[in-house]
């Protein structure tokens, strides 16, 4: 009777080790992004570890590279060939959402996230918080260095500003367009700039080398950008004006008609989970979560955050850019 019981008892292990491998997630997922390559590999390696039977691919491209990649596949009913999106700039899901896109889908790790931080409709969630500052060469003393948007218009700084060329970073395009919007800066704030001198560089991560090999003392640069850098330890700092900060909540949504749906949602559970986000703050990043300890006083910087209209953004999107073009002579 014993011999049988440990045979039905073994043979119970063996059929419940079948279903859980049979289970297991397989496959592929693909995922586009402007996020640098650093910290998507560290995603990739933490996600394929706990998932050891799931792909991750990812394309990595500046934002304005991958929405025109995205656009010219989805022209004539295409089908955009990845499961996933994570750019910078938040206003670009806006558009995603009104071309037909996007598929909703709310992650269970929403509980930790702030609502602000999520579409309503669902079709969207911040995956991490990105903020522009100012960066400057380390021979520039701090004291000097610039605190404030305004302070980049000083002449002290002629010919000596870089920053990226927001037809080809969304997270720039982003800051410039919120600038544009506000009344306090506006169009005549960037003729003013491109007066003084502004350069503008093809990539994010070209604009923060300039700045750390002393080709220009100071640029208009991203947080986490900078944090890499200085760690690799470039001569270069970094920080946030004190006033008008302006940060990005960086969303990642599924691709409406997507190949591995299922895969899709579980990364996208992965990279808003605290697992997930951990993995971001030691790659230099900021956290969406509120159960996630970090270094950044994300609250200190939200009390002196400029005021963004998204949605009038997302419709205007163009036409600021297209008034920056004009007056840098595009």
């Amino acid at each position: 009777m014993k011999k049988i019981v440990a045979l039905m008892l073994a043979l119970i292990m063996v059929l419940s080790m079948s279903v859980a491998v049979a289970e297991a997630p397989k496959g592929k997922v693909m995922l586009y992004s402007s996020m640098q390559e650093a910290q998507l590999q560290a995603i990739e390696q933490a996600f394929e570890a706990k998932y050891p039977g799931v792909d991750m691919e990812y394309y990595y491209a500046g934002g304005g590279k991958l929405v025109t990649k995205m656009t010219t596949e989805a022209q004539d009913g295409g089908q955009i060939a990845s499961d996933l999106v994570w750019l910078g700039d938040p206003s670009d899901y806006e558009v995603f959402k009104a071309n037909g896109w996007l598929e909703p889908y709310v992650s269970p790790e929403t509980e930790h996230i702030a609502k602000e931080y999520m579409d309503p409709d669902g079709y969207y969630t911040a995956g991490r918080l990105v903020t522009m500052g100012i960066a400057w060469f380390i021979g520039v003393d701090e004291a000097d260095a610039p605190k404030t948007w305004n302070d980049l218009l000083d002449p002290k700084w002629q010919n000596q500003i870089i920053m990226t060329d927001p037809a080809q970073a969304s997270t720039t395009k982003y800051w410039m367009a919120a600038m544009m919007q506000s009344p306090k800066y506006g169009p005549d704030y960037f003729q003013k700039l491109r007066d003084n001198g502004v350069e503008l560089e093809s990539g994010t991560t070209a604009t923060h080398n300039r700045v750390a090999d002393a080709s220009y003392q100071v640029g208009i640069c991203l947080d986490y950008v900078s944090a890499n850098l200085i760690a690799e330890g470039s001569p270069m700092a970094f920080h946030y004006t004190t006033e008008d900060v302006i940060t990005m909540t960086s969303p990642i949504a599924m691709i409406k008609g997507c190949a591995n749906e299922e895969n899709a949602k579980l990364l996208m559970d992965f990279i808003l989970s605290k697992e997930g986000q951990e993995v971001l703050v030691a790659n230099n990043l900021v956290s969406v979560r509120d159960d996630v300890e970090m270094k950044v006083d994300t609250s200190a910087i939200a009390a002196i955050n400029m005021e963004v209209d998204y949605t009038e953004l997302g419709e205007n999107l163009q036409n600021y850019l297209n008034e920056f073009n004009k007056i840098f002579g595009k």
